[in-house]
Order: structure tokens, then sequence, then C-alpha cells
């Protein structure tokens, strides 16, 4: 690695190390989360360097095309939330759902989560990256039962054991890989390394690697939010505070399905039995198809938003295992857009929760005439997650529609169904919250104006003129998914 390099990917890990570390003595609880920002926007900067001095891969870290354009989305949304953050818990600590003592865990688990899951983005180790999604899991467990309340522990607990079964799951899944690569390179780190797994793909045994992918897809996939592993989900989101929900949604559901793309490219390059991309497929649809369904069904403004996330990473798990250039392209950009806009509709809802005081989908109606930039705002992201036009969703749904169509045109149908479902759902919603009569409860609102128009400007701009460097940047990160 280049010295700039290399300091670029130790920064991405040392910053949030050391803020937690420090952010867990810190008694002032607005200074906490001012260091909170600070410490979240010099990750999204040392990411920021690794676009332009990209290192050689070596025993511990690996920065590829794929990689980086997670590094970066992870970046930049846990930055936002962070400013998000701080306005949110000024609230809560005002209205006593929190106190100032419970910041302390809340701040440093914040910098833990990210800690894990850069961890897990640029590790070149499979068990490296099994730790890292344990982190990030682990630590947001203890954030979303932050309220103490029966439903918040409840929730946390919920987390933590359907948690901990898939990441047991995905362990016995990583050592079936280990183990099959045992015969072609030996015992020890080099049969852990991603880059020396890809080398030697084809010596690999296909029979345990076959296995170790159903293992490793029901394992990430539980902490992807797939069904009918999916339970924790909605949960985590309506119990915990606000700016976890953005992060789960927009963040931690991405890097577990990246770590399973990780196994999917490798199977691809082995020439194993397994149909990865159909198996991907299959729960893509199956995931798709219940969320779209549950939609009508939820009464709780913060679930109604958690089963739209489970609805997108269907979306995203089938995009990838319909593959190509065109698919994968579509995957990733879908990726991307819902990471900006998911994190934007909870940082509308959780203001609106503060300011109708509650989280009844019943009783909040009239949004644009009691709080018009909430109202407003949350109009255009329901907008853009139901893949209205001129927005990004839309141009990454179109892209795979059509690609499936060439493809397999049954199965393309289905998607759109599918997709069509869950916009009905949203629609609905949206009319009954956004417009209408007012609800009671009308106190003013202190929302974060720069991170909420920030993300739907970025996935507006993305929607009318998609960029060409961030074209050729997914279609290199789309060819090394093959």
């Amino acid at each position: 690695m280049t010295g700039a390099a290399f300091a670029a990917v130790i920064a991405t890990l040392a910053i949030p190390a050391g803020a937690m570390l420090l952010l867990a003595f810190v008694p002032s609880w607005r200074l906490a989360a001012r260091l909170n920002a600070l410490a979240s926007c010099a990750t999204v900067a040392a990411a920021a360097v690794l676009l332009f001095h990209r290192p050689a891969p070596d025993g511990l870290f690996l920065v590829d095309g794929l990689n980086i354009a997670f590094l970066l989305l992870n970046g930049l949304v846990g930055f936002t939330t962070s400013l998000f953050s701080a306005s949110y818990i000024g609230h809560e600590i005002g209205t006593g759902r929190l106190a100032p003592h419970h910041l302390r865990l809340y701040h440093a688990m914040y910098q833990a989560m990210m800690l894990g899951m850069n961890l897990a983005l640029v590790s070149n180790n499979l068990g490296l990256m099994w730790f890292g999604v344990e982190l990030a899991t682990l630590s947001t467990v203890m954030m979303v039962g932050i309220y103490r309340t029966p439903a918040a522990i409840e929730a946390s607990w919920k987390y933590l054991i359907l948690g901990s079964v898939g990441i047991a799951l995905a362990l016995f899944g990583t050592i079936l890989v280990y183990l099959a690569a045992q015969p072609a390179l030996g015992g020890g780190m080099k049969a852990m390394q991603w880059t020396g797994l890809l080398r030697h793909a084809a010596a690999l045994d296909p029979a345990l690697l076959d296995v170790g992918f159903v293992f490793l897809l029901i394992g990430y996939g539980t902490k992807a939010g797939l069904v009918p592993m999916h339970a924790w989900l909605p949960d985590a989101h309506a119990e915990g505070p606000t700016p976890i929900s953005a992060v789960l949604s927009g963040l931690l559901l991405n890097v577990a399905l990246y770590a399973l793309l990780r196994f999917k490219i490798l199977l691809a390059a082995s020439h194993a039995s397994v149909a990865a991309g159909a198996l991907m497929e299959g729960f893509g649809l199956a995931t798709l198809f219940f969320a779209a369904i549950m939609l009508y069904r939820r009464r709780d403004i913060k679930r109604l938003f958690a089963y739209s996330s489970i609805e997108h990473m269907g979306i995203i798990t089938f995009a990838f295992g319909i593959g190509g250039p065109i698919g994968n392209l579509a995957g990733l950009l879908q990726m991307a857009m819902h990471s900006l806009t998911k994190s934007a509709i909870f940082f509308a809802v959780g203001h609106v929760a503060q300011a109708k005081g509650t989280q009844k989908i019943a009783e909040i109606s009239g949004l644009t005439a009691s709080h018009p930039f909430l109202g407003w705002t949350l109009v255009a992201g329901i907008a853009a997650i139901a893949g209205l036009p001129p927005f990004g969703i839309f141009t990454s749904e179109f892209l795979l529609i059509t690609s499936t169509f060439a493809r397999a045109p049954l199965l393309a149908v289905l998607l759109g169904l599918g997709i069509l479902l869950a916009f009905g759902a949203l629609l609905l919603r949206m009319t009954g919250l956004c417009f209408g009569a007012p609800s009671p409860g009308n106190a003013p609102s202190s929302a974060a104006a720069t991170p909420l128009l920030l993300h739907l400007g970025l996935v507006l701009a993305v929607g009318i003129a998609l960029p060409g460097f961030l074209y050729d940047w997914f279609a290199h990160a789309a060819a090394l998914l093959g």
C-alpha cells in the first residue's frame, strides 16, 4: 500500500474506534453530539481519500471498485445521521424520554457501529468481515433498547436473539468456505483471504462451497432483513431511537448484503453447482411480495417504513440474483438511492413523531398544513421511495425491470406486480399522513433541514441526469460482481 492509501484505510477504522472510547467518558450530551458529528465527518473524509489513492490488497485490507462505493455511502449517511441525531436527541432530553447519562452509551455505540461496518467493508479476511458485522449488530442492539421501556427492551432482545442465530449460521457458512479452501491454499490466514480465494477459486471444493453458501444466505440474509428471517427489523425500527432506524435501513442492511455478494462472486469464479443467483431471486421476490402486503396493515409510522426497507432489500437481492451488467448496476444504484431516501424519510418521521407526540398513523394527518417543511419533505421522500420519476429509484427500478424482461419475462412480470403492490400501499399512507385536516398535537418541530434536503437533493439529481462518472463507477463495480 502507498502511504496515503494505507493511512486512509487505517483512519476509517481508527477514527470511529478512538471516538468510541472518548465518547464513553464525555459527560455533556451537547458536546458528545458535536464530537460524534465531527468524528463521522472525519471518517467520510478519510473514505473519500480512497477514491484517489486506491491501496493494493494486503493480508488484512482490500479496497476495490465494489466496497469503496459502500464505504463512501456508509460515511456520508453516518455523518448526516449524526447531524440529525443532535437535534433529535435534544428534543428527547427536553421531554424526559432520555436521561443525559444514557447518551454516553448512545454516542459511543454509534461510533462502535460505524467501526464495525467499516471493518466489514475493508476487510480482506472472511473472519474479520464476520467480526465487523457482529460488532455492528451488537452495538445497534444496545442502542435499540436505550429508552428502557418494556417494548424497547423486548425489541432489543428479539434483535439480539434473531441476529445471533443469523450470525451463527453465517459463521458456520464461513467455516465451510474455509474448509473448501484448505486443500488448495493450506491452513491459516491464506485460506481466509478474499484475494487468495478468488485466485484459486477453480480449485476449491464445490460441494462445501454450495452448502456454505446456503448457510451464508440464511445467516447474512437475517441481517439484511430477508423473509422469513426479518422479524427483528420492524420492532427494532419502531422501538429504537429514530437515528438508529435511519442507519439500520440505510447502512447495516447494505453491509450484510455486501458480505453475501462477496461469497456470490467466489461461487461464480469457482463454477460451483449451486444456483446462487436463482436462490437470491427466490428470496428477493418472496421478500418483496411479503413486505408489499404487510405495508397495507401497518398502524405505526416507523413500522410502515421498516417494511418498506424490507421491500427494497427484496428488490436489491433480486437484482443481484438476476445479475448481468445491467442487473448488477441496477442493484447497486437501487442500494445507494434507497439508503439516501430511506434515511431522509426517517429524519422526517422522527421529527413528525416528536411534533405529534405519537407514532400511530391514525393519529397523524394534514402534515403539509400543520408542519409544511416536514409534510412536503415526507411527500417527496415517499414519492421517491415508491419509485416515481424523476427520483433515482425510478431509474434503478426501470433498469432492473427492462433488463429482467429481456432475460426472464415471467420474473419481470412478478417483479413489476410486487413493486406496484407496494406503490399502492405507500400512496395510500402518504395521502392520509400528509393531506387533509391536521390532527391534534401540533407542537413546533426543530427539524435539522440540511440532512433531509441533502439526501433528497442527491436522489433527485441522480434521477434527472445520472452523472457519467457515477455510471462508470457503478458499471465497474457491477462487472466485479459477474
